[in-house]
């Protein structure tokens, strides 16, 4: 459930964990942004349209923030 204050309820990411992210869009600063879960994560240095396997770095009450990892 989301609602304008953040994600309400357990988180479906967590730090340190790896998921398999499809990028379908680019943020303000031209990070890749994908959804896990109905969660927005940040990736940067990555390309809309294709599936990267992301680790998780950082989780805020909003969205978290990954990085590709081979």
């Amino acid at each position: 459930m989301k609602d304008e204050y953040g994600f309400k309820g357990t988180k479906p990411v967590e730090v340190g964990k790896i998921y398999q992210l499809a990028i379908t869009d680019l943020g303000s600063q031209g990070d890749g942004v994908g959804k896990v879960g109905g969660f927005v994560v940040i990736v940067p240095e990555t390309r809309v349209g294709q599936t990267y396997k992301v680790k998780i770095t950082r989780v805020s009450s909003k969205m978290a923030f990954g990085q590709v990892v081979d």
